[in-house]
């Protein structure tokens, strides 16, 4: 579970705002526990101990500090799963909408590759734009966005971190070091909380939920 943003877009740590009852990363969590054996959260390293404790007593089996990359965190949260782990999901603590049925359809893909990947199709006209001035418009043909959890056969996503590579997604990674990756349909309500107006809509979301 990677939450080891410094939440410079949002204006402090989100993974650490409440919604509901629970921090932000505590429904991340508990969807990653529906089908985890464990689940490693990755915070900010300068993050405050009481603010870490908070989000550990969430349910996550380990919390430990993230790197200065989005891969840095993730290789910090993937040396502490166990070794004997076959499969491992990585997901952002700031998808919160992320459903049980989401992470299972993801671990039913890996029976066939390398690593697994939700995604949904690019709804919006696209343009390219150079400065103040629009220009042509991008086919959206063949375009999708990707979410998580995204899950790996544990091996190929240790091979694909060796050497500590840098990509904002570890299926790029996956890909580069010669892995196989499959999509399955992401979930349209799978939204990333990036600033305060995604807090809103996701805790609207999450209560017309329950």
């Amino acid at each position: 579970m990677v939450a080891g943003g410094s939440g410079r877009r949002f204006g402090g740590l989100k993974q650490f705002a409440t919604v509901g009852d629970r921090p932000l990363v505590a429904w991340s969590i508990a969807a990653a526990r529906s089908v985890s054996d464990g689940v490693v959260l990755v915070v900010p390293a300068d993050v405050p101990g009481g603010a870490r404790e908070s989000v550990g007593a969430a349910g996550a089996d380990a919390v430990v500090p993230g790197g200065a990359t989005r891969a840095g965190s993730v290789r910090a949260g993937l040396a502490a799963v166990p070794g004997e782990a076959e499969v491992v999901l990585v997901h952002d603590g700031a998808r919160p909408l992320a459903t049980p049925d989401l992470f299972r359809a993801v671990l039913v893909a890996l029976e066939g590759a390398d690593g697994a990947v939700p995604v949904v199709p690019v709804a919006d006209t696209l343009r390219r734009q150079h400065g103040a001035v629009l220009a042509d418009t991008v086919d959206r043909t063949g375009l999708v966005a990707v979410q998580t959890p995204q899950g790996f056969r544990a091996a190929a996503l240790r091979r694909a971190h060796a050497g500590a590579p840098e990509a904002t997604d570890d299926a790029a990674l996956v890909e580069r070091s010669g892995g196989s990756v499959v999509t399955v349909p992401g979930e349209a309500t799978n939204l990333k909380v990036t600033g305060p107006d995604d807090l809103v809509v996701a805790a609207a979301l999450l209560a017309a939920a329950r």
